[in-house]
């Protein structure tokens, strides 16, 4: 079990992007309660994203094989999240990260006005395949993730939260039929997913084989003097707050099976602590969420 006031100094360092991809590099990273944010992303002519996680994320190094993860997640809205620079998600991120190459695919429930044009919650996906300097995109953007027929959701649907009571169970794995990674989805548990679509393998480079690094939890962002949205629901971690339950890796047959127990499964990460938390992760759940109202 680990607490966010557990975590101790780690060998590897991450920089967010504005839809929540990480990037790995390889260096002491700072103290447990700041985060590098500036990664991915290009600076705006306003001076730039600042990206605030509350997570955990697989105990792993750029030599583990990972092909997959899973999670249920509640879903929330916020209705006067209406600035172009503000984003909240809850989300699920498969990346591979090695060297100065880093690949990566992302699925969950976003709130982005610059993006969709509206305060609504959308389902939404992600990828890129070189850090997001000329490939990627979300949704259905770009040539890229495949959506499939009968699907039970497309990429960029509205959701409708109704206040928490809405739950998704969301799956990334590389199958090991075809070695694509694919993306099913379900409402309320893992006992009804269905496909969406698939990322091609033929996308990536160094996540053609396998994942190295897996995230679950929420992602907010704001840009540079401008106060940071609530993240989850808004609540500090606790029995109101938002979730994130049934946390699982994924083997090649689609099957979910649970991380190791700490300290060798999952650490926690929590980029500004007077704005966002998250609980201990326990019986393959955690809490996580806050205010918001950082201004960096």
């Amino acid at each position: 079990m680990l607490c966010s006031d557990q975590v101790s100094e780690i060998s590897w360092g991450y920089h967010v992007d504005d839809g929540g991809l990480i990037q790995r590099s390889k260096q002491p990273s700072s103290s447990s309660s700041s985060l590098p944010t500036n990664g991915i992303i290009k600076p705006e002519d306003s001076g730039g994203h600042i990206a605030h996680v509350a997570e955990y994320y697989s105990n792993t190094d750029i030599k583990s094989v990972l092909t997959g993860g899973m999670a249920t997640f509640d879903v929330y809205s916020f209705p006067d999240l209406n600035r172009q620079d503000q984003i909240s998600s809850s989300k699920i991120s498969v990346a591979n990260e090695n060297n100065s190459e880093f690949n990566a695919v992302v699925a969950g429930w976003t709130v982005n006005p610059s993006v969709y044009g509206d305060s609504k919650t959308h389902f939404f996906t992600e990828w890129t395949a070189d850090k997001q300097a000329s490939t990627g995109c979300y949704d259905l953007a770009c040539n890229g993730f495949v959506p499939v027929n009968d699907a039970p959701i497309t990429p960029g649907d509205i959701l409708q939260p109704n206040n928490g009571q809405l739950k998704i169970t969301i799956k990334i794995f590389k199958n090991k039929d075809d070695g694509d990674w694919w993306l099913h989805f379900g409402y309320s548990n893992d006992n009804n997913l269905r496909p969406v679509g698939f990322w091609p393998k033929s996308l990536f480079t160094t996540l053609v084989d396998h994942a190295n690094l897996i995230l679950w939890g929420g992602y907010t962002q704001s840009y540079t003097g401008y106060t940071s949205p609530p993240m989850g629901n808004g609540q500090w971690p606790g029995k109101n707050s938002a979730t994130v339950r049934d946390v699982k890796y994924v083997d090649p047959s689609g099957q979910g099976y649970n991380p190791a127990p700490w300290p060798a499964g999952l650490n926690s990460r929590v980029s500004h602590k007077q704005c966002y938390q998250v609980s201990p992760f326990l019986d393959g759940m955690f809490y996580y969420g806050g205010p918001g109202g950082c201004t960096v």
